[in-house]
């Protein structure tokens, strides 16, 4: 089963191939997917890289965390799951 890892900080510069080539050297990279602002289409400085299992993603943790990648110090860690948002105000 694959794991999915959050990571935060990361420059504005790079591109999902960039972070998908940066996480191979810990194994297999099943998807790499960067946050982008839904109005402007701006990344927002976080996404997201599933690795295809719990060893070579905490792997990943320990390489990565802290490190500079494009002159930034990124935040790996496990992603933990969405909650769900509760709506507020608006039509009934």
């Amino acid at each position: 089963m694959s794991t999915r890892l959050y990571v935060g900080n990361i420059s504005f510069k790079a591109t999902e191939e960039d972070l998908t080539e940066l996480f191979s050297q810990a194994g297999q990279v099943v998807s790499a997917k960067l946050i982008k602002d839904a109005a402007t289409g701006r990344l927002r400085g976080f996404g997201f890289v599933e690795m295809t299992s719990d060893d070579e993603a905490q792997k990943a943790v320990s390489l990565f965390n802290g490190k500079q990648f494009m002159d930034r110090a990124i935040v790996v860690n496990e992603a933990k799951p969405q909650e769900k948002k509760e709506r507020r105000g608006g039509y009934r």
